[in-house]
């Protein structure tokens, strides 16, 4: 009966030892390991623009509030390193927002940044809400590929500029905490 004991004490400890749950990880709260600031330009198509549209409504709001309650809009817009629309993109934003309060203006974001440029490779996954009043905002990081593999982290929006429903520039400050 001891030896069992013994056996399955230490067969215990051993499982406790390499569990992932028990593993730890540094994790440095403060301090990001990667972090990037870009700028990501939208040019909503106004119905005879399709030449400069970034973006497009797939569904109109839904009449509920005078703020667009349920407006849904995808997009691929350009994403620059400086505040300029016309520079290079580093990366594109592909995905869609919807607006989703009848009392402010507020939104939801889930897209995927898509890097093909020669400082990156990748893609970089970002979602959550964007509450636009609000002078900085924070949405998840919750993964990539390439440079960017498996990143979490937080991208803090700020609006740079808005021209009414026709264009908006948001200075993306991305910190990633978790890179491999």
């Amino acid at each position: 009966m001891r030896i069992s004991v013994v056996k399955y004490s230490i067969f215990f400890l051993v499982l406790v030892k390499f569990s992932p749950v028990f593993a730890t990880r540094t994790f440095k709260e403060n301090e990001p390991c990667k972090r990037v600031v870009l700028y990501y330009h939208d040019i909503l198509f106004g119905g005879n623009d399709t030449a400069n549209a970034t973006s497009a409504r797939a569904t109109n709001g839904t009449g509920l509030g005078k703020f667009v309650l349920g407006m849904l809009v995808v997009f691929d817009d350009p994403i620059t390193k400086d505040q300029h629309l016309h520079s290079t993109p580093v990366a594109r934003a592909q995905g869609f927002y919807f607006y989703d309060m009848k009392t402010t203006y507020n939104a939801w974001f889930a897209y995927t940044l898509v890097f093909n440029s020669t400082e990156y490779k990748g893609t970089m996954n970002i979602m959550g809400a964007d509450m636009m009043m609000e002078k900085t905002r924070d949405l998840s990081v919750v993964g990539g590929t390439g440079d960017f593999f498996m990143a979490r982290g937080i991208a803090t929006f700020q609006t740079d500029e808005v021209e009414g429903f026709k264009y908006f520039r948001l200075k993306m400050d991305i910190k990633l905490y978790e890179c491999y």
